[in-house]
């Protein structure tokens, strides 16, 4: 009888690769039934709240000065934005908080002074793991706890802001993250009702230019930039001294 020994050693690296597309397979398969079906969606871009329908027919919203110091109020919110790729898949990883203080000056339908800053030991995303990665590894939390923006050049408003008209700005200012100081540049909109002023922005960041190590981990990778965003409400407004 012929030995069948042969044959049998020829069919383990058959095996192995088989093995192995079909670990891949699961692995991929499985990660794209989490992203699709499994995971929440990252929250959209912030973006300015609708207006009250009618309130401009209505006179709802005052068109007088707008001079004085506001301070950021209830519901305003600051987060990050970063694309994902987890094993094979693309995914956008994006984390929230409402710990946002800060105070913005008006005088001479001009911006003359503006700061807001975030906990970032506060900021959530839909991910445990990844939140105890950005508190630690990533963002240093316990050494820099805060991030903070400040104000480098007045913002030109123009005429004074109509009731519930979007207004679209630029600006320049000191953005301070993982204990280093960067000139940036962000692109905001702004829409005044009443007594509140609302501002939604983006700015651009390099992890690389604020020495953040780079949040990519095996099976995980992201870009080397992401995006900070914040939704800002202004309230109270003081009249300036």
């Amino acid at each position: 009888m012929a030995d069948s020994t042969p044959h049998k050693k020829r069919r383990w690296p058959l095996f192995l690769v088989g093995a192995v597309v079909a670990v891949a397979v699961l692995v991929v398969g499985g990660t794209a039934f989490y992203i699709n079906v499994i995971k929440e969606d990252a929250p959209e871009e912030f973006t300015l709240d609708d207006p009250a329908p009618g309130s401009s027919a209505a006179g709802s919203t005052a068109d007088g000065s707008v001079d004085g110091r506001w301070r950021v109020g209830d519901g305003s919110e600051a987060g990050y934005r970063v694309n994902e790729v987890l094993f094979g898949q693309k995914t956008t990883a994006a984390g929230r908080t409402s710990e946002v203080s800060g105070t913005m000056t008006i005088a001479d339908s001009a911006v003359t002074e503006a700061t807001f800053e975030v906990q970032m030991a506060s900021v959530r995303s839909d991910e445990d793991r990844r939140d105890n990665q950005f508190r630690g590894r990533i963002m240093a939390v316990d050494t820099y706890p805060t991030s903070q923006f400040t104000l480098t050049r007045p913002i030109d408003l123009g005429t004074v802001p109509a009731g519930d008209e979007t207004r679209t700005y630029q600006a320049t200012g000191t953005l301070t993250m993982h204990g280093t100081a960067r000139e940036v540049t962000m692109d905001l909109q702004a829409r005044r009702a009443g007594d509140l002023i609302q501002i939604v922005g983006q700015i651009p960041v390099t992890f690389s230019d604020y020495n953040i190590p780079n949040p990519s981990l095996p099976g995980i990778s992201t870009e080397d930039h992401g995006t900070m965003e914040v939704s800002l409400r202004f309230t109270g407004v003081e009249a300036n001294e």
